[in-house]
């Protein structure tokens, strides 16, 4: 049976060091570019039908350097607005509120045209993409490249949960998950599996 394959970019200077990384369009590092194309022999054993990336860079790279060359770029698939905590570590963020947790507190937002997004609002959109995903599977699998939080969004809608169950499924750098179905139902067949 197809499958939906989760790609997380590859290594950036931000996610190196817990920078939260949203909308700042970092390139990968060069340690992320060698992670990106160590997934393309997983990547090329698969009917790849759709291939979707955000559009950032790092997403857009790391589908290169897999050897996925028809993506599409998909706007939905851009990483969590962090609003005014972006670019900041979590370890900033607690200087000023002690015990923060993103998938608990939420993000402080920003100014008046930036104000961030809730888990719910990253549920929406991602819905929307699953929605087409979904429909692309009778044709073969589904390539998704994008980013940690909005992925591990991806898949707690992909089963069913709540956004903010997201945070139950940890995702690293350039790594590969995929998601299916077990007797109709939606199930994670494989998750953060590193490209070796």
């Amino acid at each position: 049976m197809n499958q939906v394959i989760l790609v997380r970019h590859g290594e950036t200077e931000w996610s190196r060091t817990g920078r939260h990384t949203g909308l700042t369009d970092v390139e990968l590092t060069e340690n992320g570019e060698a992670q990106a194309r160590k997934i393309a022999p997983l990547l090329a054993r698969r009917d790849i039908t759709l291939a979707l990336s955000s559009p950032a860079k790092r997403a857009r790279r790391t589908a290169e350097l897999a050897g996925v060359s028809h993506v599409e770029t998909e706007p939905r698939l851009w990483e969590w607005d962090y609003g005014g905590y972006e670019g900041i570590t979590t370890p900033q963020i607690r200087e000023t509120r002690p015990g923060w947790y993103l998938w608990r507190d939420g993000v402080v937002p920003g100014d008046a045209g930036h104000p961030g997004e809730t888990a719910q609002q990253v549920g929406a959109r991602v819905d929307e993409v699953i929605a087409r995903a979904r429909k692309a599977l009778s044709e073969g699998d589904v390539a998704l490249f994008a980013h940690g939080h909005v992925l591990r969004v991806l898949a707690a809608r992909w089963l069913g949960l709540d956004p903010a169950a997201g945070r139950l499924f940890k995702l690293d750098t350039a790594t590969i998950s995929t998601l299916g179905f077990e007797h109709a139902e939606p199930v994670i067949v494989s998750w953060n599996v590193p490209a070796l």
